[in-house]
């Protein structure tokens, strides 16, 4: 059986190549925000249009979308998610891997806030409300924190070599969590869907740089 010529191959996907690609896509849904680009404002419109109907029509299930994102998926719960992760690191022995998990964490969270000082999006407006929020839209906060929350644990079990049920299980979690999230964050009417996926793509970003920048150092560590 033959081999495929060297440069033939398909490139692995590497934690650096997948970090650069969200950022640059990250930097292009920035720049049409920025630009206000028509078709993506009116899409932003009609996704938040069409929810906040929903919204107002069932207050019943816009209760539950108010607990799902103040409480399971709010930034603070996440962050209360990696301290936890961070102190089960330290209890082990772990001194490096501990620092980076928070430093990561931090860095997301600076991130997040100077895009949103810097872009200064305002939120949508309704005239009958069903929750709100402070500051600047973009990027979805919630979005992002919930991103780089699973995002780290599913690096930190890929790096202790976890079983491949366990790895899966907190895969889908994560998928559910930040789909979740971008959904809360659509229907209760405080963001829009551009927001969501800057937050997503965001947040992937951070932490594939994150794991490619200790890849990189524990490489020169053993050279």
């Amino acid at each position: 059986m033959l081999l495929a010529p060297a440069e033939a191959r398909p490139r692995p996907v590497t934690p650096l190549r997948a970090g650069l690609v969200c950022a640059l896509l990250a930097a292009v849904l920035l720049v049409l925000v920025v630009a206000e680009w028509g078709p993506l404002m009116a899409l932003d419109r009609t996704v938040a249009d069409g929810l906040h109907r929903r919204a107002v029509a069932d207050p019943a299930l816009t209760h539950v979308n108010r607990i799902l994102t103040d409480w399971v998926w709010d930034p603070w719960t996440m962050r209360a998610l990696l301290a936890v992760v961070v102190g089960v690191l330290l209890w082990r022995g772990e001194r490096l891997l501990p620092a980076w998990v928070a430093a990561t964490s931090g860095l997301g969270t600076a991130v997040q806030q100077g895009l949103k000082a810097a872009v200064d999006r305002d939120r949508p407006r309704w005239p009958d409300p069903v929750d709100s929020a402070g500051y600047a839209a973009f990027p979805s906060g919630h979005a992002l924190s919930v991103t780089v929350a699973f995002g780290l644990l599913m690096w930190l079990l890929a790096l202790h070599g976890a079983g491949r049920r366990t790895r899966a299980a907190v895969l889908v979690t994560g998928a559910v969590s930040a789909l979740g999230v971008g959904f809360t964050r659509l229907f209760l009417g405080v963001h829009w869907f551009s927001d969501v996926v800057g937050g997503w793509l965001t947040g992937v970003a951070i932490v594939m740089l994150s794991a490619a920048a200790h890849e990189r150092w524990a490489l020169n560590r053993r050279g």
